[in-house]
């Protein structure tokens, strides 16, 4: 699976649920959340703006998608929502890597680049570099329809916090069939 078919395969209304674990405090917390993931064009003005923003010729992007958030955790039972636009700039020499520009990051409301890599198994590997934490991110695809993501979170000092999630799709955009058929066919070769 590439970059481009993980996007289009994200597409989709998705329920998320969440458990953090919070190191320094020794406890856990559950959230849940909705999700709304649009794809959208290289040539797409979003797309171009966020290019543009980091300095980077728009015609690098390979793909991007908008995602909308809505949702609460367990602690603080305060709505947390918003959205960010994400875009991939792969590698010239190696596509399976690049930069992932946000047009917010998740740790901290800022815009944010980071790297991605697509492994051999499908999963997509993010990696963020903020100014006072660094975030470790791995998506897979264990359906088309099941979406499960681990990360880890650590600031200056130590790991601060490590999480799972598992999102179900609930509906909205249907993945593509060229989408479902890298799916199925890096879980074929898992199992």
């Amino acid at each position: 699976m590439n970059i481009e078919e993980f996007f289009e395969l994200s597409a989709g209304k998705w329920f998320s649920h969440r458990t953090s674990h919070h190191l320094a405090f020794k406890q856990s917390e559950d959230g849940k959340s909705d999700l709304v993931i649009s794809t959208l064009a290289a040539d797409h003005p979003e797309v171009i703006k966020l290019c543009e923003q980091y300095e980077i010729h728009p015609s690098s992007a390979s793909c991007g998608a908008r995602v909308t958030w809505n949702g609460t955790m367990e602690w603080d039972e305060e709505k947390h929502s918003g959205s960010t636009v994400l875009v991939t700039v792969p590698d010239t020499k190696n596509p399976d890597e690049g930069k992932l520009l946000r047009e917010m990051g998740y740790a901290e409301k800022a815009p944010v680049a980071g790297t991605y890599k697509m492994g051999s198994d499908g999963a997509l590997m993010l990696i963020t570099e903020y100014e006072t934490m660094w975030s470790e991110e791995r998506l897979w695809f264990a359906s088309p329809n099941l979406r499960m993501r681990v990360s880890v979170l650590k600031r200056f000092g130590g790991f601060s916090m490590a999480s799972f999630t598992s999102e179900i799709r609930m509906g909205g955009t249907p993945a593509s069939e060229k989408a479902n058929a890298a799916a199925n066919s890096v879980n074929a070769t898992a199992g």
